[in-house]
């Protein structure tokens, strides 16, 4: 059973029923019981047309369920009967099941859910494992999800900016359970460049790939953090790197920034330089700008502070930072840093000590412990 083939058609196969005017909550679920029905069958007598096998068992199923429903037989009379055999429909409606995943009405959590439901075919059991939830509370999650949009009428063009947003939450739940959520993402928005022709859904694309290429020297074998400037380069995946700068260089030739793009741009710099001290500061100080003109972000801004004490000395990065509210997250961690870097050793472990205390995960918090042991060792030798 080809299960990445079963996956990549499940947009498509609920679009088509969706197209045809079934409600989305119960297309999504005739969709599923297909997907059941292919599992069970495909082993033994797979069909000669994937897609068109699936659209004929779901649309049966739908039709079935319709009948079956008194409360929604009034739906029979505007619901076309079952199509004859023959090849599925070449029309690819699945990007606006991307927009309906993402709908604004939605909360960010549940048009994740939603959209590795319905885009990604995965179950719900996979998707609880990787959020480290119980089945039955994303199940709910995804149930109310489909309420939400089973009245959505997709008679306008959505927003592209709101999927992007999903798909990046997505890529940086990283990876726990069976699915690695950083590729899944990846695999969804290759689908929606597909599908749309956008430089910022290029991207959205070029900066995952950029980003997933360093995944492998981002820990060490006992599971902490490796900052970027100490990673093992050789370790990075040259040939995403690659591919994520060539489809950078294509979306940037058209002239339409966006914030996607120039996160991308920082990313490529720090991925095409062979070590950490032949770095590009000063042009990933001017693609911070950029990006900061882009998006009222503060997380922005603490990065570009950051990249100016690189480029221009810890001074002038401490002064950046002075400007920011330091109740930011990782404000204490980058002023920490800033002073190491000029030399006050003592409050930068002070620091440290304090940001690891604020810090929201235990890989985090263990790094910035031991930062302020290191420091606090350097000093007393």
């Amino acid at each position: 059973m080809d299960e990445a083939l079963l996956r990549s058609l499940t947009p498509s196969v609920l679009a088509v029923l969706v197209r045809r005017g079934a409600d989305f909550a119960a297309a999504e679920d005739a969709v599923q019981e297909a997907l059941v029905e292919a599992v069970r069958h495909w082993p033994d007598d797979p069909p000669r047309d994937a897609k068109g096998w699936l659209v004929t068992v779901a649309w049966r199923k739908f039709i079935d369920t319709t009948r079956a429903d008194a409360a929604r037989r009034r739906r029979e009379d505007r619901v076309e009967e079952e199509p004859p055999p023959g090849p599925a429909s070449s029309v690819d409606d699945t990007l606006q099941l991307y927009f309906l995943c993402a709908h604004p009405s939605l909360t960010p959590s549940s048009a994740v859910a939603l959209t590795l439901r319905a885009v990604g075919g995965l179950t719900t059991r996979q998707i609880a494992e990787a959020y480290l939830v119980p089945e039955a509370t994303m199940a709910q999650r995804i149930s109310r999800a489909k309420r939400t949009v089973s009245g959505v009428r997709l008679d306008r063009p959505g927003d592209v900016a709101t999927v992007l947003r999903v798909l990046y939450l997505v890529f940086n739940e990283g990876y726990s359970g069976d699915v690695d959520l950083a590729a899944e993402a990846i695999r969804l928005t290759r689908q929606l460049a597909a599908a749309i022709d956008h430089p910022e859904v290029a991207g959205l694309l070029a900066l995952m790939l950029l980003h997933h290429a360093r995944r492998a020297a981002r820990t060490a074998p006992d599971g902490s953090l490796v900052p970027l400037a100490e990673q093992d380069r050789s370790r990075w995946d040259t040939k995403a790197i690659a591919e994520g700068i060539g489809i950078l260089q294509k979306a940037l030739a058209r002239d339409r920034l966006g914030e996607f793009q120039a996160q991308a741009a920082i990313a490529a710099l720090h991925a095409d330089a062979p070590t950490a001290g032949e770095t590009d500061w000063a042009q990933i100080v001017e693609w911070y700008d950029e990006l900061a003109g882009l998006v009222d972000s503060p997380v922005v801004l603490l990065n570009r502070a950051v990249a100016i004490g690189e480029a221009h000395g810890p001074r002038a990065g401490l002064a950046a930072l002075a400007e920011l509210d330091d109740s930011l997250p990782r404000h204490t961690a980058v002023a920490a840093y800033l002073h190491e870097r000029e030399g006050d050793l003592t409050k930068a472990a002070a620091l440290y000590a304090e940001a690891a205390h604020k810090a929201t995960n235990l890989p985090e918090r263990d790094h910035l412990t031991r930062q302020a042991a290191r420091l606090n060792a350097k000093r007393r030798a």
